[in-house]
Protein backbone atom coordinates (compact mmCIF):
# COMPACT_ATOMS: atom_id res chain seq x y z
CA UNK A 1 0.00 0.00 0.00
CA UNK A 2 2.81 2.40 0.73
CA UNK A 3 5.00 1.59 -2.53
CA UNK A 4 1.35 1.95 -4.34
CA UNK A 5 0.95 5.75 -2.52
CA UNK A 6 5.08 6.47 -3.13
CA UNK A 7 4.10 5.04 -6.48
CA UNK A 8 2.05 7.98 -7.11
CA UNK A 9 3.62 10.98 -5.85
CA UNK A 10 6.91 10.11 -7.63
CA UNK A 11 5.38 10.16 -10.85
CA UNK A 12 3.02 12.17 -10.11
CA UNK A 13 0.28 10.01 -12.52
CA UNK A 14 -3.52 10.00 -12.22
CA UNK A 15 -4.53 7.50 -9.64
CA UNK A 16 -6.44 5.53 -12.25
CA UNK A 17 -3.16 4.98 -13.70
CA UNK A 18 -1.64 2.60 -11.28
CA UNK A 19 0.11 -0.41 -12.12
CA UNK A 20 -1.49 -3.79 -11.50
CA UNK A 21 0.88 -4.83 -9.36
CA UNK A 22 -0.12 -2.53 -6.34
CA UNK A 23 -3.72 -3.69 -6.93
CA UNK A 24 -7.11 -1.53 -7.33
CA UNK A 25 -6.51 2.29 -7.39
CA UNK A 26 -9.75 2.92 -5.45
CA UNK A 27 -7.91 1.22 -2.43
CA UNK A 28 -5.36 3.28 -2.53
CA UNK A 29 -6.63 5.93 -2.99
CA UNK A 30 -9.34 5.63 -0.17
CA UNK A 31 -6.58 4.18 1.77
CA UNK A 32 -4.47 7.40 1.15
CA UNK A 33 -7.60 9.33 1.63
CA UNK A 34 -8.32 8.11 4.84
CA UNK A 35 -4.83 8.06 6.67
CA UNK A 36 -4.64 11.72 5.88
CA UNK A 37 -8.00 12.65 7.22
CA UNK A 38 -7.15 10.51 10.72
CA UNK A 39 -3.95 11.60 11.34
CA UNK A 40 -2.16 8.51 10.21
CA UNK A 41 0.62 10.34 7.57
CA UNK A 42 1.33 13.36 10.47
CA UNK A 43 2.05 10.51 13.04
CA UNK A 44 4.52 8.27 11.10
CA UNK A 45 6.59 11.20 9.49
CA UNK A 46 7.17 12.72 13.20
CA UNK A 47 8.19 9.01 14.62
CA UNK A 48 10.49 8.57 11.97
CA UNK A 49 11.87 12.52 12.07
CA UNK A 50 12.60 11.76 16.06
CA UNK A 51 13.93 8.19 15.01
CA UNK A 52 16.32 9.77 12.36
CA UNK A 53 17.10 13.10 14.73
CA UNK A 54 17.90 10.44 17.85
CA UNK A 55 20.15 8.34 15.43
CA UNK A 56 21.86 11.93 13.94
CA UNK A 57 20.86 10.92 10.71
CA UNK A 58 19.38 14.38 10.22
CA UNK A 59 21.49 17.26 8.77
CA UNK A 60 19.54 20.18 8.98
CA UNK A 61 20.98 22.84 6.40
CA UNK A 62 18.50 24.46 4.52
CA UNK A 63 20.09 25.64 0.77
CA UNK A 64 18.17 28.52 -0.87
CA UNK A 65 18.62 28.84 -4.55
CA UNK A 66 17.18 32.25 -6.18
CA UNK A 67 17.31 31.30 -9.49
CA UNK A 68 14.19 29.58 -8.67
CA UNK A 69 12.35 32.62 -6.52
CA UNK A 70 10.04 34.15 -8.96
CA UNK A 71 7.40 37.05 -8.89
CA UNK A 72 3.54 36.27 -9.23
CA UNK A 73 2.42 36.61 -12.79
CA UNK A 74 0.44 39.58 -11.90
CA UNK A 75 3.61 41.68 -10.05
CA UNK A 76 5.37 42.91 -13.60
CA UNK A 77 2.20 44.79 -14.47
CA UNK A 78 1.43 46.43 -11.07
CA UNK A 79 0.43 50.24 -10.76
CA UNK A 80 3.71 52.06 -8.87
CA UNK A 81 2.33 53.97 -5.75
CA UNK A 82 2.55 58.11 -6.04
CA UNK A 83 2.06 60.82 -8.72
CA UNK A 84 1.45 59.13 -12.13
CA UNK A 85 3.17 61.31 -15.22
CA UNK A 86 0.89 63.30 -17.44
CA UNK A 87 0.29 61.93 -20.33
CA UNK A 88 2.24 63.36 -23.91
CA UNK A 89 0.24 65.37 -25.87
CA UNK A 90 -0.26 64.60 -29.29
CA UNK A 91 -0.42 66.52 -32.23
CA UNK A 92 -2.85 65.53 -34.92
CA UNK A 93 -1.05 64.82 -38.04
CA UNK A 94 -1.89 66.63 -41.62
CA UNK A 95 -5.28 65.39 -43.73
CA UNK A 96 -4.30 63.31 -46.33
CA UNK A 97 -7.44 64.36 -48.13
CA UNK A 98 -6.63 68.06 -47.84
CA UNK A 99 -2.97 67.46 -49.72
Amino acid sequence: MIDAIAWKFQTGAQRVQLPEKYGNWRGVYNRLRIWSADGTWERVFTALLAQADADEELNWVVSVDSTIVRAHQHAAGARKKGPQPASRMTTPSADPAAG
